[in-house]
């Protein structure tokens, strides 16, 4: 495959009948305008942000009322707010269907599988909508949910939001303190959890640990049933009833939606925690639905019935975006388990048979087909897939080479960046762009964002700190517990005065594209030069040998030498030849100065729920310091293979 040619170019009548384009005209004739491409378009909706977010409400029909202001103080940052006058409910936006069509499918593995129409839905939302006010819950309150990514868990949320009580959510794998370490903070006032889950077709008892939970939160718990025990796990806890029990009294009946202002809180997001005690970020009704608005429909190119799917746990940013295609029509594919349970084809089997438009993913897992040999473009009729995106970390060139080669020639490949801070992306795919290798294709519309260098210069062919220059509407509204906002400004506005600054390491290529090479907080320094992480891995993962890849940078004789611990695939050893031809891999790919001093093997690398590794986590236990929060990692034995290598020698 040739690298001076994109792997995927639209055609022109392709990009006639994307809601991106049509969206362009519509602007261009409210506003008088021509726009030469979406690069105008792009500048156009960063330097009239007010008019381009409210021609974003108008174009996809918010319910709601707009008002007549669409940003005030708009040149700071922290004071910026965007429809200062509106009110709307997201609930009701995001169920504005009805009808006897699919709203929600389901697979749990290969031991469930279930659909939910947009009446049904419906219905089950009035019900516990009843249920909630029943129990005193009203708009302010929050509800904490520890639940797989079922059909219950979304309507669960829409109930919350439709009262204006604000949504909290993990997945049932975290552990008894990770749970704690979130929701004991925010205080909620209902607890919603699972009676178990399957996991690589094990099924996961829960019962112990939810029993700890309860006991120490203290609040009224509901049981909704999966894997079966409901009632039984009900009545070992405390204060708590199953879901049958606690909507048996409402029938349903038509929905009522609270308005509430623009900036309204509708979900409390967390920061990973590897470094501390999750930080509990607070988002706005407002500014997620028309944030996932754009972009579902702009940048995804989302419509009514398309069926729309992401790999995610209820942990993960990514639930809370999936959720919201419901906004445009979209039905959701949810799945939860093992993505290569009973085989590595069944999410292909599931895009096959309900016929994906948008199969969203994470890097690691398309590097995984990649590895475990897996060839869907020989074995399924992925027909219906337009796009598919992949987020959680760099995808390698490969991975974009892998895609095309072995998933599916003429799909459009969307790498995208954002992350749990935003509740959204930064830059992510356009249908009207083509696509290049191991590169993400543009900045989100509305999004002042760029690349700067460390004197806060904007920066082209070289690597700098991913920022934004002027709000946006998914800023958090505030850290939960930060009454001063002394947190909220340290996470995000020490490094650059009343700029946006993400924490990623960032490039702007020749195409108009980004390359992110991976956390600048996790960035390597040896002798002065910065180095991304993702540039190592993406050299070193193409070796058959090495099943994936972590690599630190360690303090050493007053400098920074690079440290590069590798997981072998099976049946492999880390012999000197294979050491010699990692780092030669290195050399010629990257350059001399990403050659790791130290190569190690290790048997297993700690990663978050969600699946990012912690490069931070490892790099504190090298050094000797304590990781304040493993309750946030997968797999937190991991961590005790590093434990020893403090006095790492060459």
């Amino acid at each position: 495959m040739q690298a001076d040619k994109p792997l995927w170019v639209p055609s022109q009548e392709f990009i006639a009948g994307t809601p991106l384009s049509i969206f362009m005209d519509w602007c261009a004739q409210r506003f008088s305008l021509s726009f030469a491409d979406v690069g105008a378009f792009h500048v156009w909706s960063v330097e009239e942000r007010a008019d381009f977010w409210s021609a974003v409400w108008d174009f996809c029909e918010v319910r709601g009322e707009r008002g007549a202001r669409a940003l005030i103080d708009g040149d700071d940052m922290l004071s910026a707010r965007f429809f200062p006058d509106a009110t709307l409910n997201f609930a009701e936006n995001l169920l504005r269907l009805s009808g006897d069509g699919d709203a929600l499918v389901f697979w749990g593995e290969d031991k469930v599988k279930r659909r939910m129409s947009w009446d049904e839905l419906r219905a089950l939302v009035s019900r516990l909508q009843q249920a909630l006010v029943a129990a005193g819950i009203g708009k302010g309150d929050r509800i904490a949910a520890m639940m797989p990514n079922m059909p219950e868990t979304i309507a669960c949320m829409l109930a919350a939001a439709s009262i204006g009580a604000i949504w909290s959510s993990c997945s049932p794998d975290f552990g008894e303190q990770g749970v704690l370490d979130r929701f004991g903070q925010i205080e909620p006032s209902l607890f919603i959890v699972c009676d178990g889950y399957w996991y690589a077709g094990k099924l996961q008892d829960v019962s112990a640990k939810v029993g700890a939970i309860t006991s120490k939160l203290g609040v009224p718990t509901v049981v909704v049933p999966y894997v079966g025990g409901t009632e039984k796990l009900a009545a070992s806890l405390q204060n708590a009833r199953t879901l049958d029990d606690f909507i048996a009294p409402f029938q349903a009946q038509s929905m009522s939606y609270l308005q509430l202002p623009f900036s309204h809180p509708l979900y409390i997001l967390f920061s990973s925690g590897t470094t501390g005690i999750p930080k509990c970020i607070v988002h706005s009704a407002g500014g997620t639905l028309l944030q996932h608005l754009k972009e579902h429909r702009f940048h995804c190119g989302l419509g009514q019935g398309d069926r729309l799917f992401y790999f995610t746990t209820c942990g993960w940013m990514m639930w809370n975006w999936l959720a919201s295609g419901l906004a445009v029509g979209a039905t959701l594919c949810l799945f939860d388990g093992s993505p290569f349970h009973p085989s590595g084809n069944v999410l292909f089997d599931y895009a096959q048979e309900e016929g994906f438009a948008v199969f969203g993913t994470s890097a690691k897992y398309i590097d995984a087909v990649r590895k475990g040999g897996f060839t869907p473009v020989s074995t399924h009729d992925l027909s219906s897939l337009r796009l598919m995106t992949s987020t959680g970390s760099p995808l390698s060139p490969e991975g974009f080479s892998f895609v095309y080669e072995g998933i599916k020639p003429d799909v459009q490949l969307a790498s995208i960046s954002g992350g749990t801070d935003i509740v959204s992306c930064f830059v992510l795919g356009n249908p009207l762009k083509p696509v290049w290798r191991g590169e993400i294709q543009g900045p989100g519309l509305g999004l002042a964002m760029d690349v700067w260098d460390d004197e806060g210069h904007s920066v082209r062919g070289e690597k700098g700190e991913l920022v934004c220059t002027k709000a946006f509407p998914s800023m958090p509204v505030m850290f939960w517990n930060d009454p001063d906002g002394k947190k909220y400004r340290a996470a995000y506005f020490e490094r650059f005065d009343n700029v946006w600054c993400h924490g990623d390491f960032a490039e702007w290529t020749d195409h108009g594209g980004i390359i992110i090479h991976g956390r600048s907080d996790a960035t390597l320094n040896p002798g002065g030069v910065r180095i991304g992480t993702a540039e190592i891995y993406n050299q070193v993962e193409q070796l058959e040998e090495v099943a994936e890849a972590l690599c630190i940078g360690q303090d050493w004789d007053d400098d920074v030498r690079v440290v590069l611990f590798v997981r072998l695939a099976a049946g492999q050893t880390l012999s000197d030849e294979l050491v010699g031809r990692i780092k030669t891999k290195i050399r010629t790919g990257a350059s001399p100065r990403h050659v790791p001093a130290k190569i190690i093997a290790v048997t297993d690398i700690p990663r978050t729920k969600s699946g990012k590794i912690v490069e931070l986590a490892v790099r504190e236990v090298v050094h000797g310091r304590p990781v304040k929060n493993k309750e946030a990692l997968a797999n937190p034995e991991a961590l005790d293979l590093y434990a020893g290598l403090a006095e790492l020698k060459v």
